[in-house]
């Protein structure tokens, strides 16, 4: 017994030391705390979360208990893009002190709601409306803000008992850094990706004096084999200020982007392809910024159409979705209210009108939504009008604000920025593999109605927003190259609409030759690649309203303006049996007429041929009026007659075999060669 006494005296001397040097310690450790939590609690009083939050988590490292550093570290992640943290902060300040504030039934709610905990969230909110109502002790103007509260849990529980089938992955280390990244935008057919990010090396540099991070700059990444390339700083558009991307054009050459300038404008700049550099941002005009905010667009992949969010006077709520058609100087014309069943009293921003210009998402505050902003879809009806938005459901949307959603051409992927546990940084880009549409989330009931009496600018009920069009793109992309040297060209490539002879896109191929445009269907399209010395060349393309979404690969070779060049004209129609020119043919004739114009002493052949439907003399004799018909256009237009000539070979010299249809139908063609320069 003795020799264990003794050998655990020496344990004995250092529990003794231990607890002597305890007590030393403890009034320096009180008066540590008490530094620490005054420090805290000036930042927190003058409302500077970010800079409280790290003290009060330092603080509850060695008093994990104490209800007050427990409740205001709740408070702050309440004000943070982690806000769903709160939860357990409160929940254990409120074990602590039940009456440690007098609203913390309603924090406790709204931290709940961000954790996807709505049944809790449900009571905490009827707990503290129970308590208003009673005690008439508190400001009864949130009893409205309480019951949409309680609105969005019980829709949440409908979302989440019934989740979409969509996978949402991190984009990747790439893209994503330990800064935050948000506002992706992408060109159709995501080859190219555009985003805002405050990362080191941006060019405002360190915002010390607001929030501690950088300032916002733009960066461009381009998908090659796949994989998406080191994202670059757009030099020429970002300024020493914030500077954030809003839309990419579908082609991906228009950038649409967002200054604090005012109450808020939007800007747009263009691609040069020969200087392989963004203009300098244009403003889009009075029309469409006000002084108020205008923080979102997006654009119809014909150029045509806009969607913006403004907050400006007049509107159903507080941001509003408007449109603005672009008339013939290329100016965009009056603004225009959705309104319902789009716009609410809430709300209504970051639209995003899908390349096949039927579908129309965007972000509400006003919806049957989770909290925060939700995603909504809607699609322009047989009858020009929209129809009721639907939520595109849980996980893609969750409690927080979810936002500046877009999608791809094929209707696959879907990009949007989120703050997510495992997360890279503070926000980073997430891809979304998309559910198929009729598998949307839907929630009982709808928008909470509240009386307002506005009068409002909007469309007419017999009015379309819109002319509604087919549900599915085309994506037209290749190289453009010297038919002889087989070296890149940049050369001016023209879509138009046959029907109207309306220019849809003009771009010009980059330093490589290549190019990508973008058609919908249920459209004639007349496609021209055009460039000085060069022979200019045309497709023509009729595109079903029935077809899906598509991808063609067309490359080009131009051919010298030379004596014996020969190019078909696929874009010039007439009446069935008939030597008539069409009025879809104009576009086409017009650009012939400019290379007679370009070269005063250029002469030239134009031939017609057939299939070999018919008698070989009807058909030559069809095909020499439809060659003649031609000339007859350029000679009205001041062409002289000297130097043009006109042959009909009818079905004597077929490109193909005329054994099918789709053969006869190439066979059936107008040409023309040059015969003297």
């Amino acid at each position: 017994m003795r020799n264990k006494l003794l050998s655990f005296l020496p344990f004995l001397r250092q529990i003794i030391l231990f607890l002597l040097i305890q007590n030393a310690a403890a009034p320096l450790f009180a008066q540590s705390s008490k530094r620490i939590l005054k420090e805290a609690g000036e930042y927190f009083e003058s409302g500077d979360y970010i800079n409280a939050l790290p003290i009060y988590l330092e603080y509850l490292k060695a008093d994990p208990e104490h209800p007050q550093a427990n409740f205001n570290t709740g408070i702050c992640y309440l004000q943070t893009i982690h806000e769903h943290k709160a939860v357990a902060y409160l929940q254990k300040a409120y074990a602590k002190m039940p009456a440690i504030h007098p609203d913390i039934h309603r924090y406790l709610g709204e931290a709940y709601q961000y954790n996807h905990q709505f049944k809790e969230a449900i009571d905490a909110f009827k707990a503290y409306k129970a308590i208003a109502v009673k005690t008439l002790t508190k400001d009864l103007s949130l009893l409205p803000i309480l019951e949409r509260r309680i609105y969005e849990c019980q829709n949440g529980l409908t979302y989440l008992d019934k989740p979409v089938k969509a996978q949402i992955d991190n984009i990747g280390p790439i893209i994503n850094s330990k800064y935050a990244e948000y506002a992706p935008v992408i060109s159709a057919d995501e080859s190219v990706l555009v985003f805002t990010s405050r990362r080191a090396g941006s060019t405002g540099g360190f915002v010390a004096i607001d929030d501690n991070q950088y300032y916002e700059d733009i960066y461009i990444s381009i998908k090659s084999n796949g994989k998406w390339a080191e994202p670059k700083n757009i030099q020429e558009i970002n300024t020493d200020k914030h500077d954030a991307c809003i839309a990419l054009s579908s082609d991906g050459k228009q950038l649409f982007i967002y200054k604090d300038s005012r109450g808020g404008d939007i800007y747009v700049s263009r691609f040069d392809a020969l200087k392989n550099i963004w203009s300098k941002p244009q403003s889009l005009g009075e029309t469409v910024n006000t002084k108020y905010q205008e923080p979102s667009v997006s654009m119809t992949a014909d150029g045509n159409t806009i969607y913006f969010s403004s907050n400006r006077p007049g509107g159903l709520g507080g941001l509003d979705i408007y449109m603005s058609h672009k008339d013939a100087k290329g100016n965009w014309g009056e603004a225009i209210n959705l309104g319902a069943p789009i716009n609410t009293p809430y709300d209504d921003d970051a639209p995003f009108i899908h390349p096949d210009g039927q579908n129309l998402y965007f972000s509400s505050r006003g919806h049957a939504g989770m909290g925060g902003y939700d995603i909504y879809r809607c699609s322009m009806e047989t009858n020009g009008k929209w129809s009721v938005p639907e939520n595109i459901g849980y996980p893609i949307n969750t409690s927080g604000d979810d936002t500046y959603f877009v999608l791809s051409a094929d209707n696959r992927h879907g990009y949007y920025a989120s703050a997510k546990e495992g997360g890279l940084g503070e926000k980073d880009i997430y891809i979304i593999s998309m559910p198929k549409r009729e598998t949307l989330a839907s929630a009982t009931g709808s928008a909470i109605k509240i009386e307002k009496k506005i009068e409002i600018k909007s469309l007419p009920l017999d009015q379309p927003a819109i002319k509604p069009t087919a549900g599915a793109t085309t994506i037209l992309s290749g190289y453009i190259t010297d038919a002889f040297t087989k070296e890149s060209l940049e050369a001016e490539i023209v879509l138009v609409n046959n029907e109207n002879s309306e220019v849809i896109s003009e771009q010009v191929s980059d330093s490589a030759g290549f190019y990508k445009t973008v058609m919908l269907s249920g459209k004639n399209y007349g496609f021209s690649v055009q460039k000085e010395g060069y022979l200019f060349h045309s497709e023509n393309y009729d595109i079903p309203a029935s077809e899906g979404f598509q991808e063609i690969t067309l490359n080009v070779e131009l051919k010298k303006v030379s004596v014996g060049s020969r190019i078909i004209l696929r874009n010039i129609f007439f009446d069935f049996d008939k030597a008539t020119l069409k009025k879809e043919s104009t576009a086409e004739l017009e650009k012939l007429l400019s290379i007679m114009n370009e070269v005063p002493t250029l002469k030239i052949e134009v031939s017609g041929h057939t299939d070999n439907k018919g008698s070989a003399d009807y058909n030559k004799k069809l095909s020499e009026r439809r060659a003649k018909a031609v000339v007859d256009y350029l000679v009205a237009k001041g062409v002289s007659p000297e130097r043009l000539g006109y042959a009909g070979y009818g079905m004597g010299r077929p490109l193909v075999s005329n054994d099918d249809e789709t053969g006869r139908q190439l066979n059936r063609r107008t040409e023309f060669e040059i015969t003297g320069k």
